[in-house]
């Protein structure tokens, strides 16, 4: 029965995978970053993954993208994605490589951890956010640490106790070559994520971190529906804006446009930053989690080092 319902699961993880990428490149109008964070979270969650893609993210008629995602919730779950590919994607490889060995589950969580966070700050979170910081990468590093870091720390509290106890109890799906090791990994991914949506809601609530945004320019009106875009609209807009203030500047023209684009949508959102101490708060909060949910699994599965 567990053999059947695997392989329904993947046929239908391929078939919903297969759409994503179609409609990624015929119908997006987001980042580059965006569509793969949506790609890669389909491919680890299935049709969870098309489902929310369809509802949060899908561009329903050209010039309908801005209004679709606007509610907070959607801008919540295409924020979220970001965190869930980039660190799904590092603990994914550094399963496959821990596999070689044979470490005790305690320092395949940490390393798996590592791998995440890397993954998630320095190519999911930092890169989505190159252009509203005027390409420069390490401040982008710097202005997304904190989203990254509590948002992966939820993540984790919901991959860990899935991947260390089913891989217990379950020890074939230890290894890369059986499927039940990536029906594992699925599982694990689908769990992380929704117990990370409620801080991904609190942290775009509070604009400390960005949702979906329709690229300028990308997503243009559809007059036969009597419909206008208000991404085209606020593009021209600053367009001239900025032509008639940068004049004779073209780089200061660039830069200002290219923060328009990450913070000129949805209403013309800006982005905050909470004092050190909250932050920390939060930071020790998200970790407090993090370790509840390791103390929860130690239950079950003794974590050893």
């Amino acid at each position: 029965m567990l053999d059947g319902a695997m392989t329904v699961w993947f046929v239908m993880t391929g078939l919903s995978l297969a759409f994503v990428i179609w409609d990624s490149v015929s119908n997006g109008v987001t980042s580059w970053v965006q569509r793969a964070a949506w790609i890669l979270v389909t491919a680890y969650t299935g049709v969870f993954g098309l489902f929310f893609y369809l509802v949060t993210c899908r561009r329903p008629f050209v010039g309908g993208h801005d209004q679709f995602t606007k509610p907070v919730w959607k801008q919540a779950v295409n924020s979220e994605m970001h965190c869930l590919a980039g660190d799904a994607t590092g603990i994914l490889i550094a399963a496959l490589i821990l596999s070689l060995f044979e470490l005790a589950n305690g320092w395949d969580a940490v390393a798996e951890y590592a791998a995440g966070f890397i993954f998630g700050l320095f190519i999911f979170q930092a890169l989505m956010m190159l252009g509203m910081y005027q390409g420069d990468y390490m401040l982008a590093v710097r202005k997304t640490v904190f989203a990254e870091t509590v948002s992966m720390n939820f993540v984790m509290a919901g991959m860990i106790p899935v991947m260390v106890i089913l891989a217990d109890y379950w020890p074939e799906s230890r290894h890369p070559g059986a499927a039940s090791f990536w029906f594992r990994m699925s599982l694990a991914s689908v769990v992380g994520g929704f117990i990370a949506y409620p801080i991904n809601y609190w942290l775009v609530a509070s604009h400390l971190k960005h949702g979906c945004m329709t690229l300028p320019g990308a997503d243009g009106p559809a007059p036969k529906l009597g419909h206008s875009s208000p991404e085209t609209s606020m593009h021209h807009d600053h367009g001239a804006h900025a032509h008639h203030h940068g004049a004779g500047d073209g780089r200061s023209g660039d830069m200002e446009h290219a923060a328009h684009g990450a913070h000129g949508m949805h209403g013309g959102m800006q982005m905050r930053s909470l004092s050190l101490p909250v932050a920390a708060a939060w930071v020790v909060f998200s970790f407090a989690i993090l370790f509840a949910a390791l103390i929860a699994t130690n239950i079950y599965t003794p974590i050893r080092f």
